[in-house]
């Protein structure tokens, strides 16, 4: 019962995060090249304040879970799909720390009056960089569902007998 209030947490807080990048890639990158510079800089800053704090908090968290996780579930079948799930948020992290947040701290110190003159190429790398955010988190949200679903190396493939009045029917 412990595990699966772990897993479930893990499995929660890896929706926050994925829903997150699904809900800005899904409402605004995909539309990002129709923005002019001035909703662009509006949008992002506006963005940047509601999410910087509170995925400061979720995603380091949802790395722990899943790492406590994988300690839990070390016998399950799927347990590599466990580490694939924990290597797509660490390169989601790593994206995000790399690539993300220095645009994000360019775009913070940006006014319609002092965009730099290559910030189209900026969004656009920005663009591109999140949805590579996007779809791993998506991946790496499945390959934790696949190893929170997978049996225990001891229970799965164990025969499981019935009692009928002292036969035993294995199924």
């Amino acid at each position: 019962m412990k595990n699966s209030l772990l897993f479930f947490t893990a499995l929660f807080f890896l929706m926050l995060v994925t829903g997150v990048f699904w809900g800005t890639w899904f409402t605004l990158t995909r539309s990002i090249a129709d923005f002019s510079s001035g909703e662009f800089i509006h949008i992002g800053k506006v963005i940047i304040a509601n999410v910087a704090v509170p995925m400061r908090i979720i995603v380091p968290l949802s790395l722990l879970l899943i790492i406590f996780s994988l300690w839990a579930g070390k016998k399950k079948s799927g347990f590599y799909f466990g580490i694939i799930s924990l290597l797509l948020f660490i390169a989601v992290l790593l994206m995000t720390l790399i690539v993300l947040v220095p645009i994000d701290n360019d775009i913070k110190t940006w006014t319609e009056t002092n965009v730099p003159a290559d910030w189209e190429s900026l969004r656009s790398k920005w663009a591109v960089w999140h949805a590579a955010r996007t779809f791993a988190s998506i991946a790496g949200f499945i390959f934790f569902e696949l190893f929170i679903a997978s049996e225990n190396h001891l229970n799965g493939h164990r025969k499981y007998r019935l009692e009928k009045k002292n036969k035993g029917l294995w199924i």
